[in-house]
């Protein structure tokens, strides 16, 4: 279960940061604001995306939009957004839970500039309703995060 990946993640390398789950749904960035009582660009939105052949992970700021003309002069590609099939099968997350936390397998991660207007940022945790509040900075860390300027 992806929830209980990203709950093993945190016990094993960060057991300080607690992993918040919600009654209500937190699957897209206005409505997980509103579950934890911030702004919208104060979410953390993974997307996954596909570099020629190589899949990656992209976390930023709720309301930052992905700049093609940055992508492109940082990674000398155009992104392609998976479906939502494929990030399940990648990430073992849902889509509206997808986060760098408790993958199956080691992707590159990417966060962007744009997160670090915060001192804590929420993304999700594996599940449609569940979360984490964390420094930019920290999460960067603990999942080997690439900071990029690739957000508008």
């Amino acid at each position: 279960m992806s929830l209980e990946s990203v709950r093993t993640f945190f016990a094993e390398n960060a057991p300080d940061v607690a992993v918040l789950v919600t009654e209500q749904s937190s699957a897209t960035v206005a409505l997980a604001a509103e579950a934890h009582g911030v702004a919208p660009e104060q979410i953390a939105k993974t997307i996954c995306l596909r570099i020629g052949e190589e899949t990656v992970l992209l976390v930023a700021a709720g309301t930052a939009r992905l700049s093609n003309r940055k992508f492109k002069d940082r990674f000398a590609a155009k992104p392609r957004m998976l479906d939502a099939e494929q990030v399940v099968a990648i990430t073992s997350h849902p889509v509206g839970g997808v986060c760098p936390f408790g993958l199956p397998s080691p992707l590159p991660v990417y966060c962007d500039q744009s997160l670090r207007a915060f001192t804590e940022v929420v993304p999700a945790a594996g599940a449609t309703n569940a979360a984490v509040r964390i420094a930019p900075d920290r999460m960067a860390a603990l999942v080997a995060g690439q900071w990029v300027d690739v957000c508008e």
